[in-house]
């Protein structure tokens, strides 16, 4: 009797947990290959990097499922993460940003609202009960982000692309979604108007209002299931009459970035990652000091470091990442804005780092 209750159970929670997941994952393979075949960066139906690398080293298996099983808690904060309240109800300013955590950034710039990979949602999974829960909760309800311009989308993992943060901006938001080519396969399928899906390969462009948004070389993968590489991957530079911003999403290390530089660069402020890096994946996540050696690259001013601090996606230390970054920065003379999630900068002037993680590292 006691089996079969407990396998009775078992389905019950399987079921659940698939609910809902095929949709999730977006777009069917063979569209996916389809958009594919319209790049010079794809062959076979399949993107690539410029810069040939590996997604896992070879034999890094055995070691993977060790570190799994035996990490504990080691990549999550000893405490609540402190979270700040922003008024984000005035008109847009020259040049701002407002840090929600991991990648999702509100950028202003010359009176102008970017939105990047913003992941509302309670897991980076296509499973509502499973896969990596976030650390601390949303700083703002998205209903309450003023009115936006644009919504970028660096590439199609779960922590950048997210289905539930996507149906909400469909009801409250009329911006388009500028994405990597082959990533609007996904919006559609979701029910994302094609009038409001803007597709763009590397140095490709479009202009909204007074912005250009140019689609830039990332050094990364893509993919919502077994399947990889059938959509790209980007990073982005908003340009406006006044200022320029780089976003890079996720990527790892790429020459690249100097040729975005001097390019479309000097850049005020460079949304770099710095988070979920390892000698296992050397090539698709950047350390922070390769993050600081990619915002010189790219002729940066300000560093705003993103991808962290919010989903447990490595095996590094929570707080790990953002203290690399300050010694490296300081060694290279680079300025830093950390705000806490939630909290927006003024770039324009000088901001002081408030140490907020140290107490919960």
């Amino acid at each position: 009797m006691i089996p079969r209750l407990v396998g009775a159970a078992v389905l019950v929670l399987f079921a659940r947990a698939a609910q809902g997941v095929p949709r999730a994952m977006g777009a069917r393979r063979t569209r996916l290959r389809t958009a594919a075949g319209t790049s010079p960066h794809a062959a076979g139906g399949l993107f690539r990097n410029t810069e040939p690398g590996v997604v896992i080293r070879p034999g890094s298996g055995p070691t993977l499922l060790r570190a799994a099983l035996t990490r504990g808690r080691t990549g999550r904060p000893t405490g609540p993460v402190p979270l700040a309240a922003s008024d984000l109800g005035a008109p847009a300013g020259a040049l701002a940003v407002t840090w929600f955590g991991h990648s999702s950034v509100l950028l202003e710039i010359d009176g102008h609202r970017v939105l990047a990979d913003p992941v509302w949602g309670e897991r980076v999974s296509p499973s509502r009960l499973l896969g990596p829960r976030r650390l601390h909760p949303v700083p703002v309800p998205i209903t309450q982000l003023p009115a936006l311009d644009a919504v970028l989308i660096s590439h199609d993992h779960y922590d950048h692309l997210d289905l539930p943060t996507v149906r909400e901006l469909l009801k409250w938001s009329a911006a388009p979604f500028v994405v990597p080519i082959g990533v609007g396969t996904h919006l559609r399928r979701w029910g994302v108007s094609e009038r409001r899906i803007i597709e763009r390969d590397w140095d490709g462009s479009v202009q909204i209002g007074d912005l250009t948004i140019a689609c830039t070389e990332a050094r990364h993968f893509s993919g919502r299931g077994l399947t990889r590489n059938t959509t790209q991957w980007s990073s982005w530079a908003v340009i406006g009459p006044s200022h320029r911003a780089f976003f890079g999403g996720d990527t790892g290390y790429t020459r690249a970035f100097a040729q975005i530089g001097r390019r479309l660069g000097p850049f005020d402020v460079t949304m770099v990652p710095i988070g979920a890096y390892s000698d296992r994946w050397p090539d698709i996540h950047m350390t922070p000091e390769q993050a600081v050696d990619a915002h010189r690259d790219l002729r940066g001013r300000t560093l705003m470091p993103v991808h962290w601090a919010t989903f447990d996606l490595g095996f590094h230390r929570w707080a790990e990442p953002v203290e690399r970054l300050r010694s490296a920065a300081a060694r290279a003379g680079v300025p830093l804005v950390l705000p806490l999630p939630g909290g927006r900068v003024d770039l324009r002037s000088e901001a002081a780092v408030q140490d907020w993680w140290s107490p919960i590292s």
